[in-house]
């Protein structure tokens, strides 16, 4: 079970849109992916979470994550194989952020520990400057300053180092596009 939350080795570079729901993760992960002509992960937790208030109209549970948490890695692991570069909708720090926030801090030990342990090469922490968007799963959007500080305060307590995407999809993309390319050039 462990190894199954675990990135596997690659010299893939992964890049993380983290951040509270609805802040245009998706959009941009994918216009980052078509700009670099790579591939991008999806938030495996939407279509798992879809799926079961579609069958269900339940929403997330506590005993969701870890098979969350699993499917995620497994994507991952998989598109990492196949990419030099590769832009992540999501990561097991995001699930680690929101099992805290709606389980009274509480986090499965074995998410917690490979959130802490899987590395990116950069964090884009996506602002909540752009309109909410309703859907089946989102649930919170009078709690979006109180998300974001949380999710913010992860990447602090973590010592990530993270750049903050504001603003239209065109500025989130011109920036993030600017921040990748420092990436990608070697310094001379």
């Amino acid at each position: 079970m462990e190894k199954t939350l675990e990135q596997h080795h690659s010299n893939c570079i992964k890049v993380v849109l983290f951040g509270p729901e609805s802040t245009g993760k998706t959009t941009l992960s994918k216009a980052l992916a078509k700009h670099f002509d790579t591939d991008w992960v999806a938030e495996y937790a939407r279509e798992y979470l879809q799926n079961k208030w579609d069958l269900e109209q339940k929403t997330c549970e506590p005993s969701d994550l870890l098979p969350i948490a699993i499917g995620q890695m497994q994507l991952e692991n998989a598109a990492a194989k196949t990419n030099d570069l590769l832009f992540c909708d999501t990561n097991l720090l995001e699930t680690k952020v929101y099992s805290e926030v709606y389980y009274n801090g509480y986090c499965d030990p074995l998410i917690n520990h490979y959130a802490k342990k899987n590395c990116y090469k950069l964090y884009f922490l996506c602002d909540i400057d752009v309109p909410w968007v309703a859907d089946d799963l989102r649930d919170k959007p009078n709690e979006r300053k109180k998300m974001f500080s949380a999710f913010e305060r992860t990447l602090q307590k973590q010592e990530l180092s993270y750049v903050l995407l504001s603003g239209s999809k065109q500025q989130r993309l011109e920036n993030a596009v600017k921040h990748i390319n420092e990436l990608l050039i070697p310094k001379i």
